[in-house]
C-alpha cells in the first residue's frame, strides 16, 4: 500500500513538470522590456540625472513630486519613442551637463514653482529619453525596450519623491542637498573627461 502511495506522489510529480524550462528571459519574450530597465540601472549619466531630478521635485513639496512623476516617464517615453527613428548626433555631453545642472540645483535647494520642476523633469526626460532611442536602435531594440526604461524611471522616481517629499528635519534636507552636490561633482568630472577625449 505504500508503494502505491508513493509511486502516485512520484507519477504525480513528474506531470506538475514543465514540458520545457528557459533559463533566460530573452527567449521567453521577456529580454527587451527587462533590458531596458537594465539599462537606465547601469547607465550613470541617465541614473545620476533622474536621481538629482525626483531629489529636487522631492525639496519641492508634494505637488512638484506628483508632476514630476506623472511627466519625467511619460517624456522619456515619447522621447524614447521618437530616437528610435530618428539619426541623433552624439550628445554625450548634454545629457551629463543636463544632470550636473540638476545635481547644482539640488545642492543649491532652490526654490522653484512645480510648473518649473515639472518642465525640467519634461525636457530631462525628452533628452534622456532621445539619446536613449538613438542608441537602442542602434542595436536594433524596440519599443519594448523603451517601455522597461519609462517603468523603471517610473518607479524610481516614485519611490524617491516618496522619500524625500515628507523630510522636514533639518539634518535631513541637508542629506539631500549633499547628495545632489555630489551628482554635480560626478558631472564635472564626467564633462572634465569628454573634454579630455577620454
Amino acid at each position: 500500500m505504500r508503494r502505491v502511495g508513493l509511486l502516485a506522489q512520484l507519477a504525480g510529480g513528474l506531470l506538475a513538470l514543465p514540458g520545457a524550462a528557459q533559463a533566460h528571459l530573452v527567449t521567453s519574450g521577456l529580454g527587451p522590456f527587462y533590458d531596458g530597465a537594465l539599462h537606465l540601472l547601469l547607465s550613470p549619466a541617465d541614473l545620476l540625472g533622474l536621481l538629482a531630478m525626483a531629489l529636487l521635485a522631492g525639496l519641492r513639496g508634494t505637488r512638484s513630486g506628483r508632476l514630476v512623476v506623472m511627466a519625467l516617464p511619460a517624456a522619456w517615453l515619447l522621447g524614447g519613442l521618437v530616437g528610435l527613428g530618428l539619426p541623433v548626433p552624439n550628445l554625450t555631453w548634454l545629457g551629463v551637463a543636463s544632470f550636473l545642472v540638476l545635481g547644482l540645483l539640488v545642492a543649491a535647494d532652490v526654490k522653484l514653482p512645480p510648473i518649473a520642476v515639472a518642465s525640467l523633469a519634461t525636457a530631462y526626460g525628452a533628452l534622456h529619453g532621445l539619446l536613449n532611442g538613438a542608441a537602442l536602435a542602434l542595436i536594433g531594440a524596440g519599443p519594448a525596450t523603451v517601455l522597461g526604461i519609462a517603468l523603471t524611471v517610473l518607479v524610481l522616481v516614485l519611490l524617491t519623491t516618496a522619500t524625500v517629499v515628507p523630510l522636514r528635519a533639518l539634518w535631513a534636507r541637508v542629506a539631500v542637498r549633499v547628495a545632489g552636490s555630489w551628482v554635480a561633482a560626478v558631472g564635472m568630472l564626467m564633462l572634465g573627461w569628454l573634454a579630455q577625449g577620454t
